[in-house]
């Protein structure tokens, strides 16, 4: 019996993945097997050595200590892609916003007073304080061209608009799905100065961070549109603050209000709603607990951001052996060692490797005596060996 240990609320579409009659999930549980987890803080926690796996039901992990799961050889799950079009629609929402003035237009609607006619002469009268613009034939750059950034490049190439994207590390997969007009920018730099929105779609890290400061903010085109749905701490808020107030810069839509932003009357910000439709929760839910469940089950990987992506279809007889260890020389010849000392013969293996990462899986034709489990957990380099079918 697995035990998933989840630390919020997490949809019940993604828990009704695990069988009942195999996995027990609850909030509080000693020894869990796994850790589901959406927002909720993980470097404070103390794990427990059963946990042999982490699912975040989002796409980003910066409340989860990944170095310190790779170091214990625990991969960390999340869901790309899950979301991607709840967080597409927020953003062709914030153009239209931007574009059309709605923020400052609804604060001045309902702050109208008096009986309809004083009313209807005072829209009349201050309507033309929110002329906007049309959408169409203007150029949005699109930094980071993952499933999410994809999905609104193609968007606004559907409403009309140019679009230039710029993401040096662009899958195939991505690459295939992107619209064929999307123009390529060269750099951050490049991108800046061809766009009139600018909408980012990458994680928070020390390259990333500040990505729009004052330096770049100069190079954009006069009246220009900021979007962030993806991480706070990417856009500089004082730069963005200060060409906000110089004129240079026409609006700036966010998804992570302060107390700098929220009473800038060229700011909208949200509160943190780029996946927050019951769609994507189910989505995300049901994508990690599937990935949760097949490496529990079976040893292999899909959408780890610390574990090499691994699959292999479990043999018809047999037992399957996965061994989490560091990227060094001669581990496979010693764990076959191992196996062939224990008197049992392989009759599949297939080791992936990332970084400093690997994983092994193995299937033999007996069943794993546990002084043969131990002696490979002895190798010098290996994080954790389970046996799987044999707890």
């Amino acid at each position: 019996m697995f035990k998933i240990q989840t630390l919020n609320n997490i949809s019940v579409a993604g828990l009704d993945r695990f069988p009942r009659d195999q996995y027990e999930i609850a909030s509080e549980l000693a020894t869990p097997d796994a850790i589901l987890v959406r927002s909720a803080k993980m470097y404070d926690m103390r794990l427990p050595d059963s946990v042999k796996a982490v699912g975040r039901a989002g796409a980003g992990v910066n409340n989860i200590p990944v170095d310190a799961m790779t170091a214990a050889g625990i991969p960390v799950f999340n869901a790309p892609g899950a979301n991607a079009n709840a967080v597409k629609e927020l953003v062709v929402a914030g153009m239209l916003i931007a574009a059309r003035n709605i923020g400052q237009a609804w604060r001045f609607a309902t702050g109208l007073s008096g009986d309809d006619q004083t009313i209807n002469k005072a829209v009349e009268s201050g309507k033309k304080d929110f002329v906007g613009f049309e959408l169409p034939g203007r150029t949005l750059g699109v930094i980071g061209l993952g499933a999410i950034g994809v999905k609104v490049a193609n968007a606004a190439r559907a409403l009309g608009m140019k679009v230039v994207g710029y993401d040096p590390t662009i899958t195939v997969r991505a690459a295939w799905a992107l619209d064929s007009d999307v123009e390529q920018a060269l750099s951050v730099d490049d991108l800046v100065g061809r766009c009139d929105f600018i909408s980012f779609h990458v994680p928070l890290t020390d390259a990333t961070h500040h990505m729009i400061n004052a330096n770049r903010l100069a190079l954009m085109k006069d009246k220009g549109v900021l979007l962030n749905f993806a991480r706070n701490g990417i856009v500089d808020d004082q730069a963005v603050v200060a060409a906000l107030d110089s004129g240079r810069l026409y609006a700036y839509i966010c998804d992570f209000p302060s107390n700098l932003l929220s009473s800038h009357p060229r700011v909208i910000t949200l509160p943190h709603l780029g996946a927050s439709t019951a769609e994507a929760e189910q989505n995300c839910a049901v994508m990690v607990a599937d990935q949760v469940r097949d490496w529990l089950e079976n040893g292999n990987v899909r959408n780890a951001v610390n574990f090499p992506e691994i699959n292999l279809a479990r043999a018809r007889d047999g037992y399957r052996i996965a061994v989490v260890n560091s990227n060094v020389p001669n581990m496979l010849g010693q764990i076959s060692t191992e196996l062939a000392e224990a008197g049992l013969n392989i009759i599949e293996m297939l080791n992936k490797s990332r970084e400093d990462i690997a994983v092994t899986l193995i299937d033999v034709d007996g069943e794993p005596i546990e002084a043969a489990i131990r002696r490979i957990a002895g190798i010098a380099g290996v994080l954790s060996v389970r046996c799987l079918g044999c707890e």
